[in-house]
């Protein structure tokens, strides 16, 4: 069994995973850069371990670093939470070599998924649906060849991408070969490889995402699905569960498609197979594996802790439930807040002079944020996670609007304006948007 687990991330996930382990009984050591000192999961973990200045790459990222506070401390197992080395195959095998527990799936099925190219193969022969495409690397050579096989238009990708960089669209021939350019120009500059591929571009998908766990052995299980279309360069802001563009039928089906998968590869831990979802077709897009930002929406409506299963598994304890004992009740709904500019989106770093998070009845705020709390100009801006349930959607949207009124973050800016808008938008409460929704309504374009 697990005695103490170090906590490889930061900021309200490092929290989460926290909260899980004193549940369970288990000791914590949290490890933070510099700027992280005064941290709300650096308080609260039985041990702390500072482990480098400010830069990710020489905290966050520094694996070294990492192992040293995992054998300074005794810590036996790690959790990375999501980010940084949450899907790092390199880290996990490194882990496995020193006798350290890595809280998450092999190091062969993280590099399996890691690629994009390899992960659709696999899709194809594990029997998940998948957008049409290239089977392999596009290169200028062949860039036309394939796009007329799959029909314009089509989406260029970065073959190790993620986040929307290295992602192109080119809509006719005369705009393929620049297209194929800038993303390999822009998937070399993210991620240091500049191989891309191509699938066919939908026009108007949501996007779909199926929870998945698994206990190495064989067993696997779905938890329904998270509906994470409202996003603004490729990046989610809003999701949703169940996804309102779904039934009970098409809910089942594709996760039960899902979880057999994963029961055929013996998938180990969370997991979650993301789906563009147009005209009831499901298109595979990736596998993440790794715990979601927006896990809490998928515990709301199951009651099931994620956490606690992440570590049930890697202990070797297996899954607490079984497919069929896991029941969907209700709607969550779950608010990214950033320190952002509500109307540009540029970060506002900064202290936090009053900080008052909302309560009630199918309340839930993931947040390391407090009073005088000073954010650090150097991570990823979210600040918090608002996450509402209730037991319909207009019951959850009726919460999540008096919530966002009582929400206070004062001494920045943050993205609460955003969503006190959303919440009141004819298209959002009706459950009529799809990926492009947000950007649209953005932009100004109120057509959509």
């Amino acid at each position: 069994m697990i005695s103490k687990i170090l906590i490889a991330n930061r900021g309200e996930i490092a929290l989460r995973v926290l909260r899980a382990c004193k549940e369970l009984g288990i000791a914590t050591v949290a490890v933070h850069s510099t700027a992280d000192s005064d941290a709300m999961h650096v308080r609260l973990a039985d041990e702390s371990v500072c482990i480098g200045p400010p830069p990710s790459r020489d905290s966050y990222l520094n694996i070294h670093q990492i192992v040293a506070a995992c054998e300074i401390t005794g810590a036996d197992a790690v959790h990375p939470g999501y980010g940084f080395l949450s899907e790092n195959a390199k880290f996990a095998d490194i882990l496995e070599a020193h006798g350290i527990t890595f809280i998450g799936p092999t190091a062969e099925h993280i590099r399996l998924m890691g690629d994009k190219i390899t992960a659709k193969k696999t899709a194809v022969e594990l029997g998940i649906p998948v957008v049409p495409g290239s089977l392999g690397e596009v290169l200028p050579e062949n860039a036309l060849e394939i796009a007329r096989e799959i029909g314009f238009p089509v989406l260029i990708k970065a073959t190790a991408g993620g986040g929307g960089r290295g992602m192109k669209v080119a809509k006719t021939e005369a705009e393929l070969e620049e297209a194929v350019s800038t993303a390999r120009s822009e998937a070399l500059a993210a991620f240091g490889n500049d191989a891309v591929y191509m699938e066919k571009y939908l026009g108007k998908p949501r996007h779909i995402e199926i929870q998945v766990v698994g206990d190495g052995e064989g067993n696997a299980i779905h938890l329904g699905e998270r509906d994470c279309s409202l996003q603004r360069r490729h990046q989610k802001v809003w999701e949703e569960a169940n996804s309102p563009a779904l039934d009970v039928e098409q809910r089942m089906k594709i996760g039960q498609i899902c979880a057999d998968a994963m029961k055929k590869m013996k998938y180990r831990g969370a997991g979650t197979v993301e789906f563009l979802y147009e005209n009831g077709e499901f298109y595979f897009i990736e596998m993440n594996t790794r715990l979601q930002v927006e896990h809490p929406i998928t515990e709301a409506i199951t009651n099931i802790d994620l956490v606690h299963e992440q570590i049930r598994v890697a202990s070797g304890n297996g899954l607490s439930v079984t497919q069929e004992e896991i029941q969907f009740q209700g709607h969550a709904i779950e608010c990214r807040i950033n320190a952002e500019d509500p109307r540009t989106f540029v970060p506002s770093p900064g202290t936090i002079t009053h900080f008052h998070a909302p309560g009630g009845l199918g309340v839930r705020v993931d947040s390391g944020a407090y009073a005088g709390y000073k954010i650090p100009p150097y991570y990823d801006s979210l600040i918090g996670k608002l996450i509402v349930h209730g037991r319909t959607r207009a019951e959850c949207m009726m919460r999540l609007r008096r919530v966002l009124d009582e929400f206070v973050v004062d001494g920045i800016k943050t993205t609460l304006p955003l969503f006190q808008e959303l919440v009141d938008n004819p298209d959002i409460l009706s459950g009529n948007y799809d990926i492009h929704w947000l950007e649209n309504h953005l932009a100004g374009d109120k057509s959509h």
